[in-house]
């Protein structure tokens, strides 16, 4: 009976920290020839960050994931973390949030071509190659209005919780898209909507267009390969996803485009996946050397 090997994986984001724990147990042919890890996700946790120290919070998770499991640090054969990894304690190696979200989107579905990550301040749309490496990329910039922190901000203004404005997007019969492209004037934008007598799920909607036609176009921009997998907290959002859907018809492109439910652990998975890619590399290398 074949030993877990245990590697942590933890992306801090600007708003959240998500955690996960994996017995890391490649197959036979081994990573880099395209087969899929033969890993298990073990268990994940995620906190919002608040107004509290990053470094404080991640520290926490951790040890509280370790307590579930009865492992003390020594157990874990790699701790990776991505994101702002800095004010990660103990890790042994840390990684690009573009490679992680590859690896996390590859492992949730090995057919990966493309991937879609749908962060908090930017989108980034990454083409990776059969074994998940990073071949491409195109992003959005900081200030666009097109990141999960504006639709937040949005929502916040509009008096509703991040979690509410999937539902409330579907409810909408005459969406207004937004014309801001900065996210400064996107919210003057949504302001002047409210003050017009625009409902809320038309707002909301019309913001779920707008970032959708974005996305197309970083696609189009990359020259994507289906399928494209999206990563992020915005991935699991129904709206969203039904704005990207009703724009691609309109577009006439024909991507075939999948999620997960574990969309929003990607970069934490593929950090422990990585992690635990190095940490046997560097076993091998100290054999070899022995």
């Amino acid at each position: 009976m074949k030993l877990p090997l245990y590697t942590m994986g933890i992306d801090i984001g600007s708003n959240f920290i998500k955690l996960v724990l994996m017995d890391y147990n490649p197959l036979s042919e081994g990573e880099g020839s395209g087969v899929r890890p033969g890993a298990t996700l073990l268990d994940k946790q995620t906190e919002k960050i608040r107004k509290r120290n990053p470094t404080l919070v991640a520290d926490e998770m951790i040890q509280v994931m370790l307590r579930k499991f009865n492992l003390g640090y020594e157990d874990i054969a790699y701790l990776a973390s991505t994101g702002e990894g800095d004010l990660v304690k103990r890790k042994r190696g840390h990684f690009y949030g573009m490679t992680t979200h590859a690896k996390g989107a590859h492992y949730f579905f090995p057919d990966a071509r493309t991937v879609v990550d749908m962060g908090a301040l930017y989108v980034r749309a990454i083409k990776i190659s059969p074994d998940a490496r990073v071949l491409d990329y195109k992003m959005t910039g900081q200030c666009a209005s097109g990141s999960g922190q504006f639709v937040e901000n949005i929502s916040r203004y509009l008096g509703l919780s991040i979690e509410e404005v999937g539902d409330i997007s579907l409810q909408a019969d005459h969406p207004e898209v937004s014309s801001g492209i900065c996210a400064v004037l996107a919210e003057t934008d949504v302001i002047n909507m409210v003050s017009r007598g625009i409902t809320t799920p038309n707002i909301i909607k019309g913001i779920h267009l707008s970032i959708a036609n974005r996305i197309i176009k970083l696609m189009s921009s990359l020259k994507a390969e289906s399928p494209i997998i999206l990563t992020g907290g915005m991935a699991l959002n129904k709206g969203m996803l039904q704005a990207l859907e009703e724009q691609l018809t309109e577009t006439g492109k024909k991507f075939i485009v999948k999620t997960h439910p574990d969309a929003g652990y990607a970069g934490a998975i593929g950090a422990a996946l990585w992690g635990g890619f190095r940490h046997l590399k560097l076993a091998s290398k100290e054999k070899i050397m022995v």
